[in-house]
């Protein structure tokens, strides 16, 4: 098409009539954007430039957050060359999780504390006490000292339930540490199903993986949903790997919770054996019809214990208890939980080729 041609397409075009009424635009048909006036502008220019995922987490962060604590910690550290009692400080992040002041947090954050205190999302401080820890599952509970039910600025996080969650969901990790309020970063779930090693050596089951980034002061913050509910408490992170971080499902700290609450601790059955994790031969396997390949492997046998009364010995492989598959030293101390203290239980184990069943009264572990 030559010069001519384009120029007689362009005259072709209807001209635009003037009108003092007619909206402004570009020529084509399009409108040009209208001054916000600053009454109306505000509200709406905000709405515009946040989208459905911020205004999520901004949700979530609203509801949860008067619920987050600071901890601040005070533990026995020896004594100077005086004789004067010395202390070490140190702390994390809490949460409320009933209207009377209870407080959900790491049991590494307030193991064999002194004296801790908490501050609220308001900025008072209040001294606080252990009601019980868990090491094994790394969580604790403390109460706020005098603290009334209807306590200004004490408000109690929504818990959900973990087991609703889903691998790629949006999850928010609020913490509160060093005195930085609402410190708060978002992920997504990366894992479900994980386990993880406690401090005290016992396996923690079902443990949350995020990419929500946490730091040391975060560790016994809430891991919330979208919705502003606690699905898990944030307990560890990996400090080599970059977003790979860790907090046990609310619906396990539920169930410490409840009974720290009416015991003071985590009752677990106890039966005296040192073992190891060893592979079982595909032919015993086999001919026994096992479930697992690979059973705990007994090296040694406490003395006055329930498995030395019950004629274990060094060199039986625990292949299952209660009727529960055991294929490890791991599985053994997960099924040894439920097991009830005091109430005689079955014991499977294998002799060198010979399945045994054996009678084993647990004992309460110390």
């Amino acid at each position: 098409m030559n010069r001519e041609e384009v120029g007689s397409v362009f005259s072709a075009l209807p001209a635009r009539p003037a009108s003092v009424n007619q909206p402004e635009g570009n020529g084509w048909g399009e409108e040009s954007p209208r001054e916000l006036s600053p009454a109306t502008g505000s509200a709406a220019a905000d709405d515009l430039l946040l989208d459905a995922y911020s205004r999520a987490i901004m949700g979530a962060v609203g509801r949860a957050s008067p619920s987050v604590v600071n901890i601040e910690v005070h533990q026995a550290a020896g004594r100077t060359r005086s004789g004067e009692p010395r202390e070490r400080r140190g702390g994390g992040s809490g949460f409320v999780f009933t209207p009377d002041g209870l407080i959900l947090t790491n049991s590494h954050v307030v193991h064999d504390s002194r004296r801790i205190e908490v501050t609220l999302a308001d900025g008072r401080r209040m001294p606080a006490s252990a009601i019980g820890d868990d090491p094994a599952s790394d969580l604790a509970v403390i109460r706020i000292n005098e603290a009334r039910v209807d306590e200004p600025g004490l408000t109690a996080a929504a818990l959900g339930d973990s087991q609703q969650l889903r691998v790629g969901q949006v999850v928010v990790a609020i913490g509160n540490p060093y005195g930085f309020q609402s410190t708060v970063t978002a992920g997504v779930v990366s894992a479900l199903g994980r386990s993880l090693r406690s401090y005290s050596g016992r396996l923690i089951d079902d443990v949350i993986q995020t990419d929500a980034a946490l730091n040391p002061g975060n560790s016994g913050g809430p891991l919330v949903d979208s919705a502003g509910r606690v699905v898990g408490v944030n307990t560890a992170t990996i400090l080599p790997a970059q977003g790979i971080c860790f907090a046990i499902g609310i619906n396990t700290a539920k169930f410490v919770a409840s009974r720290l609450l009416r015991d003071g601790r985590i009752r677990r059955s106890y039966i005296g054996v040192s073992a190891q994790t060893v592979p079982v031969h595909r032919r015993v396997v086999r001919f026994y019809d096992l479930a697992k390949e690979s059973g705990a492997l007994v090296l040694s046998v406490e003395e006055n214990s329930p498995a030395k009364r019950a004629g274990l010995r060094d060199g039986d492989i625990i292949v299952a208890l209660e009727g529960k598959p055991v294929a490890g030293v791991d599985d053994l101390h997960r099924v040894l939980t439920d097991v009830r203290v005091g109430v005689s239980c079955s014991l499977t184990v294998l002799r060198r080729t010979e399945k045994l069943e054996v009678k084993i009264v647990p004992e309460e572990a110390k």
